[in-house]
């Protein structure tokens, strides 16, 4: 099942307040991943699901290596990937490879909330802008960022673009996951929203 969409920006400040200008929902925060550089707010998505907006923390130095999902490559904020929670993440890897897909060897993380608790959880490497392929979480004993009080952005769908739709598709076929993706000279991702107000919007 979907466990977030993330929403990537060069400037975090400026991306959450895209994203509020676009929905009138304004994410909260969520924390630092401490030597990443990074830090994200959240927001609900409903079934179980959020949106993270994530860019560079200005509270931390530079970290030795690339910030996540590109981010040091954009220019602007962008919907650049989504990631897909399993309750078994070496079992999920395993059955993927043998589909004919390697999501990649698993690695564990933690991020510091704004009330001092610290949030592990395993993933595989994070998706790069343009692959459209999912990226899979396993949250093990931690509480899903869900559980705590997130202002609430019901997502209505995703969609993809792609030059290539097949290559997204031997992702999430070895996954058993849906995604419709049409052919296009540029990859990307579209969030369907709805606002408080009831109006639809694209996330993209």
């Amino acid at each position: 099942m979907l466990d977030h969409l993330v929403y990537a920006g060069p400037d975090l400040a400026d991306a959450v307040a895209r994203v509020t200008a676009l929905t009138g929902v304004t994410p909260v925060p969520g924390g630092r991943h401490a030597g990443l550089g990074t830090a994200n707010h959240l927001a609900d998505l409903g079934a179980g699901g959020y949106l993270e907006v994530i860019g560079p923390d200005p509270e931390q130095p530079d970290p030795d290596g690339p910030r996540p999902f590109g981010i040091d490559d954009l220019t602007e904020p962008a919907l650049v990937a989504w990631a897909v929670r399993t309750p078994d993440i070496d079992a999920t890897i395993a059955a993927a490879r043998a589909r004919g897909f390697d999501p990649g060897d698993p690695m564990a993380m933690s991020r510091e909330t704004g009330d001092g608790e610290t949030l592990r959880w395993r993933l595989t490497p994070p998706s790069l802008p343009g692959t459209l392929r999912p990226f899979l979480i396993d949250w093990g004993s931690t509480p899903h960022p869900t559980t705590r009080n997130l202002p609430s952005l019901p997502l209505l769908m995703v969609t993809g673009t792609h030059p290539d739709p097949a290559s997204v598709r031997t992702a999430t076929d070895a996954l058993g996951l849906e995604l419709l993706v049409r052919r296009a000279d540029k990859a990307g991702l579209t969030a369907a929203l709805r606002t408080p107000e009831g109006r639809q919007v694209a996330l993209s």
